[in-house]
């Protein structure tokens, strides 16, 4: 009995995305780029009033676009966008937390933090870009593409919801990344940070700063993100436009909330919890609309729903953390003053 004709081959890819919008789009995010270069030009220590501005202008971005959507190709395709861009705003938050550890480990200044967070962006766009089409060529070959999507998601989902319950913390380990220490091998480095400068001359050959070297480790964190990522928003739309989209969104604006949530982060406890359900969550939705597919009595979950189901995991989440920072907060005051828990 030969295979199921789903299980080969899938019909091609539908898009909103048009030569004239794909040309405007990649425009504008190009301008946005050039704006953050001369914004990080020269190296200051980012304020919080300078940090909300931007993060609010980069958060009302998405959702104009997301009215633009919706006004022009209907409720689907801009029902749709909003679902990838919370799931890839979610994700780019533990991207974040990540950076704050790399730039912590490198010591980076505050001044020229700004700076590698743009490299990491825009290093973290080009790798985005090259999986979305290795993901869109996959879907065209064949429906198989949303099992395997299916599956990273969800083993990722097991290591993520099994770290956070064992109580594990993320950790930077430079010492075990090869790509630093390749640089490491073939180049020199400055003892110390100059300024926004990558390479310099020294005692008559080049050297690389510490600030190259973070910039490399921020690309090769980006790669496992990647990974992640670009799937999780797959199961949200098929429409490769979309999925590039959501994911410029959420990465353009990381470098103001960045400095925004510097001091959140931490006390976001449950957020790996959250992340761990939300990718398992999107893995099994996969799983599901590759099967009915092939067995239409399977159900299929609507994209409605699943951002319904993003929202209240997000919410649930922060929640639970805030509950739990005030009650060891309480306990710590008790510890202090020797006053015995109430009840």
């Amino acid at each position: 009995m030969p295979a199921p004709t789903s299980l080969m081959t899938a019909a091609p890819l539908e898009t909103i995305g048009s030569p004239q919008l794909w040309a405007i789009t990649v425009g504008c995010l190009a301008l946005l780029l050039g704006a953050d270069f001369l914004v990080t030009r020269r190296p200051h220590e980012v304020q919080m009033t300078e940090a909300v501005g931007w993060s609010v202008f980069y958060l009302a971005l998405p959702l104009l676009f997301g009215v633009y959507v919706w006004r022009a190709f209907g409720s689907q395709a801009a029902v749709e966008f909003y679902t990838g861009y919370v799931v890839e705003k979610s994700l780019s938050v533990d991207n974040l937390f990540v950076f704050m550890l790399l730039l912590s480990a490198f010591a980076v200044p505050r001044e020229l933090a700004q700076r590698v967070l743009l490299y990491g962006i825009i290093g973290a766009l080009a790798l985005r870009a090259v999986f979305i089409a290795l993901g869109a060529a996959a879907l065209q070959r064949g429906t198989w593409a949303f099992l395997l999507f299916g599956a990273i998601l969800i083993v990722t989902a097991g290591k993520i919801l099994a770290d956070a319950l064992s109580g594990k913390e993320q950790e930077v380990d430079i010492s075990s990344m090869r790509s630093v220490g390749l640089l490491q091998h073939f180049m020199p480095i400055t003892g110390d940070y100059r300024g926004p400068r990558l390479m310099v001359h020294e005692q008559g050959r080049r050297a690389l700063t510490p600030l190259a070297l973070a910039i490399v480790a921020v690309f090769a964190t980006d790669i496992v993100f990647a990974v992640d990522s670009v799937p999780a928003v797959y199961g949200v739309t098929e429409d490769p436009f979309l999925v590039f989209a959501t994911n410029a969104f959420a990465l353009l604006g990381l470098r103001a909330l960045y400095f925004v949530l510097l001091g959140v982060l931490e006390k976001l406890r449950h957020l790996n919890h959250g992340l761990g359900v939300i990718l398992g969550f999107i893995g099994v939705k996969l799983l599901l609309h590759w099967a009915h597919g092939i067995w239409p009595a399977v159900p299929d979950i609507p994209t409605l729903v699943s951002l319904g189901v993003i929202i209240v995991v997000l919410t649930t989440v922060t929640i639970t953390s805030v509950h739990a920072n005030r009650r060891d907060a309480r306990r710590d005051v008790q510890r202090v003053t020797g006053s015995r828990p109430d009840g």
